[in-house]
C-alpha cells in the first residue's frame, strides 16, 4: 500500500467558467475531481475534450472536471486567447489559468494531456497522460463512487460551471475557405458545427450548411449536422466538396447542387493503432487535390493520408505517427500535427503546427523549408533555416511558385519565396488566421479565426521581423549523464488486463535531438523500461518518447480491446547531481 497524496492546493493566475469565483479545492470536496492538464494547440488535449465530454454528462452531480491550462506557445500566455479557446472548442467546465506552470509542476505532469484524478477527501488516487482514457476512467469512477458513497463521504450537488455571456456574430471561429464555382466563398464555421456559403466580398450569408448543433447527421443541408469541420476541398466534377469534420473524426461530402451532406470515409471513431489504417481516421484538419487524389493533414496521428473519391478508399502516405520532425523518403518521416494543406504543380505544400514549420512534399520526399523542432518557434524572417514561426495552421501557394502561411499564434500572414530560401512578413495584427484564399480574380482572402470573419490581404511592402525568438518555457527534468533509467509506469485500469492477441502488449519507440545527446538507447522495443547512456558532452536536449500499451477486459465474454498511447518530447538538462531514473507516467493508480 503507497502513501496517499493529498492533492495540491488549485493556484492560478485567473479562473474561467466559474462566473468569476476562485476555487479551492475545499470547494470540490465530497465530489471526485479530474484535473485535465492541457494546452489548446495540442490535438491530443482536443481529443481528451471529446472523451471527458460523455463522462461530465454521466456523472454530472458526483464529478467536476477542471480544466488546468499549462501553454506551451507564448502565445498560449496570452488570457484572451485562452479564454477565446474556452469557446472554440466547447469546454463547458472551470478552468484554471496555469500561465506558470506552477500546477503542472505541482502535479508533476511531464506530458500534454495529462489527467489527475482526486477522490472526494482530496487525495490523488490516479495519474495518466495521454489519450483513450475514457473506459479506464469510466470504471475508476464508478468505483470511486460506490466506495465513498458507502463511506458517506460522496456528496452530490450542482457543479461549479459558469456559462459566460454568447456573442452573436456571422462566424463564429471560423477555420478554412475555398472559392466555389459561383464565386461565392465556403467557409467552415467550426465552433457552429456548419458549413457557411458566403458572397464573393465574404460579408453575406448565402446559405448554412448543418444545424448549428454539434452530431454527425448526413441528409439534407438543414438537417445535417458536423463536429468543428475544418478543411474543404471541392473535387475535380465541380460538385463535390469534401469536408474534414474534425472532431468526428469524418470524412463528409456536401453536394453543391442537392445540397445533401453524406458521409465518405472513417467510422466516428478515432483511429488508435495500425489496425485502423484506412479504416478510423484521426482529426482530419485540412484536404487538398494533389496528383488525382484527396490528401488529408491527419492531425491526430501526425500523417498525411490519401483518400480516392471514387473507390472510397484511404491509406497512409506520409508519417509513422512520432511526434517529431524529420525528412526523407515517404512515408518514413516524422510529422506533428499537420494542418494546413495547399498544392501547386508537383509540390505540396504543408504547415506542421507542433514543429511550427513549412514543410513540402515532391517527387516521393518530405523536406522542411522554415521549423526547427517542437519547442523552437517565433517570430523572425530571413533564410529559412534561421526563420520561426508560431504554430501555423494555413497554407495557400501563389502563382508565381512561392507561398503564404497563415502564422496563427504570430497573428501574421508570412511569405516564403522556394527561389531564395527567404521568409518575410506581408501582414500582422491578426487575430489567430487559420487559412488563405487565392481567388481566381486573384484576390487573397485570410480567416481571421480569432475575430469570426474574412478579411482580404491589404497589399503592400513586404516587412522584414528580426525579433521574438522562443523556446518552451517548460521546465527540464535534470538527469545524471551517463547510464540512466527510463521507467514508463503503465497499470491497466479496472477490469482490464494486459493483451498479447495481436503481439506484444506494450511498445517503446526512443529517440533524441539532438541526437548526439544519446549515446545508447535509441529505437524501438517491447519492454516498458529501458536503459539509456546520455552523451556528457551535450549539456541539454529533448528525449522524444513513444509508449502505447494494448488492454482488453478481463474474465469477460467478448472482451472489448483498448489502446492507450503517449508521445512525450521531454526537455533535459544533464548535471551530475541529478537522478538516473526518468519515470513517466502512461497511466498510474494509487495502490
Amino acid at each position: 500500500m503507497s502513501a496517499r497524496v493529498r492533492a495540491p492546493e488549485l493556484r492560478g493566475r485567473a479562473w474561467l467558467n466559474t462566473g468569476g469565483k476562485e476555487l479551492k479545492l475545499a470547494d470540490l470536496r465530497g465530489r471526485v475531481c479530474v484535473l485535465d492538464f492541457w494546452t489548446f494547440c495540442c490535438i491530443n488535449c482536443l481529443h481528451v475534450l471529446d472523451e471527458l465530454r460523455p463522462l461530465e454528462e454521466k456523472y454530472g452531480d458526483a464529478l467536476v472536471v477542471i480544466g488546468v491550462h499549462s501553454p506551451k506557445f507564448e502565445h498560449e500566455r496570452d488570457p484572451q486567447a485562452l479564454a477565446a479557446a474556452v469557446e472554440r472548442y466547447g469546454v463547458h467546465h472551470p478552468v484554471l489559468d496555469d500561465a506558470d506552470m506552477v500546477m503542472w509542476q505541482q502535479y508533476a505532469a511531464k506530458a500534454w494531456p495529462t489527467l489527475s484524478v482526486v477522490d472526494p477527501e482530496g487525495y490523488v488516487v490516479a495519474s495518466m497522460a495521454g489519450e483513450g482514457h475514457a473506459e479506464g476512467l469510466t470504471r475508476l469512477l464508478d468505483e470511486l463512487i460506490a466506495t465513498h458513497e458507502a463511506k458517506g463521504t460522496l456528496h452530490r450537488g450542482d457543479g461549479p460551471y459558469v456559462a459566460p455571456p454568447a456573442d452573436d456574430t456571422l462566424l463564429r471561429f471560423p477555420g478554412k475557405v475555398i472559392e466555389l464555382p459561383s464565386g461565392n466563398l465556403l467557409v467552415s464555421d467550426s465552433a457552429r458545427h456548419s458549413l457557411a456559403e458566403l458572397t464573393p466580398d465574404g460579408e453575406s450569408l448565402v446559405r448554412r450548411i448543418g444545424t448549428g448543433r454539434r452530431g454527425r447527421t448526413d441528409g439534407p443541408a438543414g438537417q445535417a449536422s458536423f463536429s468543428e469541420p475544418q478543411g474543404l476541398c471541392l473535387l475535380p466534377d465541380g460538385r463535390t466538396v469534401v469536408v474534414a469534420d474534425t472532431v468526428n473524426h469524418l470524412l463528409r461530402g456536401f453536394d453543391l447542387e442537392s445540397g445533401r451532406v453524406s458521409t465518405l470515409a472513417g467510422t466516428g471513431r478515432p483511429w488508435r493503432s495500425a489496425a485502423d489504417d484506412g479504416v478510423s481516421l484521426s482529426s482530419p484538419w485540412d484536404v487538398t487535390w494533389f496528383e488525382g487524389r484527396v490528401v488529408v493533414a491527419m492531425a491526430g496521428i501526425h500523417q498525411l493520408w490519401w483518400f480516392d473519391p471514387e473507390l472510397r478508399t484511404t491509406g497512409v502516405l506520409a508519417g509513422t505517427t512520432v511526434e517529431s520532425l524529420r525528412d526523407g523518403p515517404i512515408p518514413d518521416v516524422w510529422m506533428a500535427q499537420p494542418s494546413g494543406l495547399s498544392a501547386y504543380g508537383k509540390k505540396l505544400w504543408i504547415v506542421d503546427s507542433e514543429t511550427s514549420a513549412l514543410r513540402w512534399v515532391e517527387d516521393g520526399e518530405l523536406h522542411t523549408a522554415v521549423g526547427q523542432g517542437l519547442f523552437d518557434f517565433g517570430h523572425v524572417d530571413g533564410p529559412g533555416k534561421e526563420a520561426l514561426l508560431q504554430h501555423p495552421l494555413g497554407v495557400s501557394a501563389l502563382p508565381d511558385g512561392s507561398v503564404l502561411v497563415a502564422d496563427t499564434y504570430n497573428g501574421a500572414v508570412r511569405r516564403y519565396d522556394p527561389v531564395s530560401g527567404e521568409m518575410s512578413t506581408v501582414d500582422s495584427g491578426l487575430a489567430e488566421p487559420s487559412d488563405l484564399l487565392v481567388t481566381r480574380a486573384g484576390e487573397v482572402f485570410v480567416v481571421e479565426s480569432g475575430a469570426h470573419r474574412l478579411v482580404r490581404l491589404a497589399p503592400g511592402a513586404v516587412r522584414t521581423v528580426e525579433g521574438e525568438r522562443h523556446r518552451t518555457e517548460r521546465p527540464p527534468s535534470p538527469l545524471a549523464p551517463g547510464e540512466v533509467t527510463l521507467d514508463v509506469v503503465f497499470t491497466p485500469a479496472p477490469g482490464q488486463k494486459l493483451d498479447a492477441t495481436f503481439g506484444p502488449s506494450t511498445r517503446l519507440v526512443v529517440s533524441a535531438a539532438p541526437p548526439e545527446l544519446l549515446l545508447e538507447g535509441e529505437g524501438t522495443g517491447t519492454d516498458l523500461s529501458r536503459r539509456l547512456v546520455l552523451n556528457p558532452a551535450v549539456p541539454k536536449g529533448i528525449l522524444q518518447v513513444v509508449a502505447q500499451a494494448a488492454t482488453c477486459d478481463a474474465d469477460v465474454e467478448h472482451a472489448a480491446c483498448h489502446l492507450t498511447r503517449q508521445d512525450w518530447g521531454v526537455p533535459v538538462v544533464l548535471d551530475p547531481a541529478a537522478p538516473d531514473r526518468l519515470p513517466l507516467i502512461l497511466r498510474g493508480l494509487d495502490a
